[in-house]
């Protein structure tokens, strides 16, 4: 079983998996300040979720891609979509600070 590794805990979980599931279910948040309130729910659509992740996980789809273009983040910025990203293997994952997690 993959090994999720955030803020301090290791998560074990099926592959395969949501990450924001995976970390939710372990009572642990991917989301800065009033976007814990604000988010989409995990639709892939506001961006809040953002994180850095090292480690196996599922490509980028076309909705993740084209959601990254838009400010405050941009492909360059190396960050996933918590929402859209399932766990292939072993991952650790890094949130970073303001309100969409932009600043890693």
């Amino acid at each position: 079983m993959p090994t999720v590794s955030y803020q301090g805990e290791e998560i074990e979980c099926e592959k395969g998996t949501v990450l924001r599931d995976v970390l939710k279910e372990a009572g642990l948040s991917v989301y800065n300040g009033k976007m814990e309130q604000l988010n989409c729910r995990g639709s892939g659509s506001c961006g809040s979720c953002a994180v850095q992740v090292d480690g196996e996980v599922s490509e980028p789809g076309k909705k993740e891609r084209a959601r990254l273009w838009f400010p405050p983040h941009h492909p360059n910025h190396d960050v996933r979509l918590a929402c859209q990203t399932k766990v292939e293997g072993d991952v650790e994952v890094t949130k970073g600070r303001g309100l969409f997690g932009q600043h890693i």
